[in-house]
């Protein structure tokens, strides 16, 4: 039996190309969280703190 296919496979070329542009874009813009908020956001789970997680500013 086949295994079912993931959401994360993408066997489009220019489906995964665009999403790349949009994400750059959206980095470039200033809209993402950055590696150190979500590495403390992460370090308080583990540490059995759950906290929301980080949104963008």
């Amino acid at each position: 039996m086949a295994e079912p296919a993931s959401i994360f496979d993408v066997d489009d070329a220019a489906v995964e190309e665009q999403a790349l542009r949009e994400a750059e874009a959206q980095l470039d813009s200033g809209h993402g969280i950055s590696h150190v908020r979500v590495t403390s956001w992460l370090t308080e789970l583990a540490k059995g703190n759950k906290l929301p997680p980080p949104t963008c500013e």
